[in-house]
């Protein structure tokens, strides 16, 4: 069974479905939980806890942090550096979850996962800048973004965002949503209905 848990979890890594290991990791660790088994030695919990973090479901990051043993929170420092940027993400310290997230180096297997969520995170922070503001300091915005002065200008002009060099101010450009409606047989021809009766 440990061996099964272990290379499905391998698997969804490989292929890249990192949005999937926090359940594939939920189930198998239930799964022997139910069959009077406990975790093994070399269970993924750096992976189990990026998996949640990913998918931002931080209260159940947090829940499995507590139940992880001491011993292994002592003896692994990636798992340390991977419950920083959930801190940093549940005290919505902006800047702290960018550190977190580049300024360890990564084991091989995990990097890839780190990077989805860094991708991720910045995309969210910047929709959310572009919704809740009409200008923003440049300064303001490389923190929340985790980039430099220059980056961020770079970044947002390339998303149709203004700078004022004077001001060091960007004018927020408003991202546009477009709600595609499909229309089947039926609502055209109530439509088609509609409109013969407006027009006679």
């Amino acid at each position: 069974m440990e061996m099964v848990s272990l290379s499905a979890i391998h698997d969804a890594q490989k292929a890249e479905r990192f949005s999937d290991l926090a359940n594939l990791c939920d189930n198998l660790d239930l799964e022997l939980a139910s069959k009077g088994g406990e975790l093994p030695e070399d269970w993924p919990y750096v992976i189990h806890l990026l998996g949640h973090i990913l998918v931002s479901d931080l209260n159940s990051a947090r829940f499995l942090w507590k139940r992880i043993p001491a011993s292994v929170k002592q003896n692994q420092p990636e798992l340390l550096a991977a419950w920083k940027i959930g801190q940093c993400m549940w005290t919505h310290n902006y800047s702290g979850v960018h550190e977190a997230l580049h300024n360890f180096e990564w084991s091989h297997d995990v990097r890839p996962v780190v990077g989805r969520i860094a991708e991720d995170y910045s995309g969210r922070i910047f929709r959310l800048l572009s919704t809740a503001y009409s200008t923003i300091s440049v300064t303001d915005a490389a923190s929340y973004l985790g980039l430099s002065i220059n980056d961020t200008i770079i970044f947002t002009g390339k998303n149709g965002w203004g700078f004022d060099p004077s001001s060091q101010m960007l004018t927020v450009h408003p991202l546009v949503t477009t709600v595609e409606q499909k229309l089947d047989a039926s609502n055209l021809q109530s439509l088609t209905e509609y409109v013969f009766h407006l027009e006679h």
